[in-house]
């Protein structure tokens, strides 16, 4: 399948060039030139299916073309080795719970498929990787892309990563699952906000030099390969709550931050996947609900939350949106609306929830949650994405709740290795000369 670029300034390309590459030399990202749609008796008989069947269908979808079924059923049986199950929490309204993963976050399901779907990809391009070295994967982080991307990579032959994330704007616990690992991970510590770390990894794949020296790709959800995965989830959280009988008149909720979850979720309904409605649940940070309601995109600088994975001014993935939708507003808005909230309600959210249903909700989780508790309507069921542990949040969670969070153990093994981080200011030419040391 070619993939075009958003911009529509560069020539359509492969799936092998749209994923090592990541981004688009005109800036742009990388959309398939079809969204194919599932059969209607696949969709029919979905909650007979695994999440693994699930999966190995919607991949063969999108990257069926480009690479051989034996090994696409490899890497999806590879990135799910945990389930993503959805369980009630209040009358009509479910959490699907995707922190089962190795760090506990989401991003465990793209970071995972990505790293082993570049592994493919490199292992067939053993002269270029003479020519230039290692392929260097950067990414840029507000929390948890950076852990689950670091741990996908971790000790993975012919590759390096580059994890870049803001000064003091992470949580303690998220910055040890990459400052910690060493090998062929580097944590960039860069003295500003998530959009400076997303400037720079914007700025290195357009740089001519570097590409000319360095093989670089993406591995934040402006890569292909790192949200076109997400969608497995949503069909997989279908199926459960069909079997449920809840799936009809499903509105999903999204707490959503550079928006490559909110986009899986429109790919999936492009696919066929009978999602009546979504919302968007965003926090301080609030571009796209302005949108919603204006129909004017105005980015502007991130400010830091409690939710600091969603601390994004400028979400890359808007592009994918506008495309999906051809740029309307009027369509966007007949199938998304959006909510937003404070830091003072984000603690309000969790405090009630878990006095009340004895739910513990993490911060990005509540906004998601409470947009359906002030959104639904009669006769709908909602299903909210919890996209990360709590206890990634301890100490913001414990204040608030009045309680101790127990950690577990695979993040609690994290807080005991040596931090290691490279520290530069936003500034591109010094993350470049960083780029070119040997």
């Amino acid at each position: 399948m070619e993939y075009y670029s958003t911009n529509g300034r560069s020539p359509s390309v492969s799936l092998k060039e749209a994923v090592v590459r990541g981004l688009a030399p005109d800036r742009g990202l990388y959309m398939p030139q079809v969204i194919k749609r599932l059969p209607d008796d696949f969709l029919e008989h979905i909650e007979t299916c695994s999440f693994h069947k699930i999966a190995c269908r919607v991949a063969e979808a999108f990257f069926g073309e480009d690479v051989p079924e034996e090994e696409l059923n490899r890497i999806v049986t590879e990135t799910l080795s945990f389930d993503c199950p959805v369980v009630p929490v209040r009358p009509n309204i479910w959490s699907l719970e995707l922190f089962h993963g190795p760090t506990l976050a989401f991003k465990d399901v793209g970071a995972r498929f990505m790293a082993r779907m570049l592994r493919y990809f490199a292992a067939s391009d053993l002269d270029q990787a003479e020519k230039q070295g290692p392929l260097n994967v950067l990414v840029a982080t507000s929390g948890d892309t950076g852990s689950a991307v670091a741990n996908g990579f971790l000790g993975v032959e012919g590759v390096r990563v580059y994890v870049l994330y803001p000064k003091g704007k992470v949580s303690p616990i998220q910055e040890c699952q990459f400052t910690t690992l060493g090998q062929n991970i580097t944590a960039v510590e860069v003295d500003g906000t998530f959009d400076d770390c997303q400037a720079l990894v914007k700025s290195a794949f357009v740089d001519e030099e570097l590409r000319g020296k360095r093989r670089l790709t993406s591995a934040n959800s402006i890569n292909v390969a790192r949200f076109l995965p997400q969608s497995f989830y949503y069909f997989w959280a279908y199926a459960q709550l069909k079997r449920q009988g809840q799936a009809d008149r499903l509105v999903v909720c999204v707490p959503s931050g550079n928006f490559g979850n909110l986009a899986a979720g429109l790919f999936a309904h492009e696919m066929g996947l009978p999602i009546a409605r979504f919302i968007a649940a965003n926090n301080a940070n609030d571009v796209f609900y302005n949108y919603l309601q204006s129909g004017s995109y105005q980015p502007r600088p991130s400010v830091q939350t409690i939710a600091n994975a969603m601390d994004v001014g400028d979400p890359s993935n808007f592009a994918r949106i506008m495309a999906l939708y051809h740029a309307s507003h009027d369509a966007v808005v007949s199938e998304i609306s959006g909510a937003t909230y404070s830091d003072e309600a984000i603690r309000r959210i969790i405090r009630d929830c878990q006095q009340e249903w004895n739910y513990l909700l993490d911060p990005h989780g509540a906004c998601a949650y409470q947009a359906l508790v002030d959104g639904l309507q009669e006769g709908e069921t909602g299903v909210f994405l919890e996209t990360a542990h709590p206890a990634k949040f301890c100490q913001t969670v414990e204040q608030i709740i009045g309680k101790t969070v127990e950690l577990p153990a695979r993040l609690e093994a994290f807080t005991k290795g040596k931090r290691q981080v490279v520290s530069l200011n936003p500034d591109f030419e010094d993350f470049k000369s960083l780029l070119l040391k040997d």
